[in-house]
């Protein structure tokens, strides 16, 4: 059974960083791709960023710059960290791989 399992997420100023982590069990994990998403109250869950069985990332235009991805296979786990955090990144995060979703980890910017 595949499983994803988000933390890291909590409550930081404006201006701060968080480390989210994601960590799979139940897949062969080197050989899916894995992507962050986030959902704010009252809109549509959106694509953060992702990373490929290669590793090679790509980011959605609004954390592009302040952002990072990256993977390690032997532990089954994709790390975005995420720097000059705004009130507008406050949303759950979630990671994906194939069909399957976590449960989304908590995200909220504000002082």
């Amino acid at each position: 059974q595949v499983q994803l399992v988000e933390s890291g997420g909590g409550l930081v100023q404006p201006g701060g960083s968080l480390r989210l982590s994601c960590a799979a069990s139940g897949i062969d994990f080197r050989l899916y791709g894995i992507g962050w998403y986030r959902q704010a109250p009252g809109k549509q869950r959106e694509l953060v960023a992702q990373i490929t069985t290669t590793g090679s990332a790509n980011f959605a235009d609004f954390v592009k710059g302040r952002s990072a991805i990256s993977r390690v296979n032997a532990k089954n786990t994709v790390t975005l960290q995420m720097t000059s955090l705004k009130p507008e990144d406050t949303a759950v995060y979630y990671c994906r791989a194939g069909d399957a979703w976590g449960q989304g980890t908590q995200v909220t910017v504000s002082s």
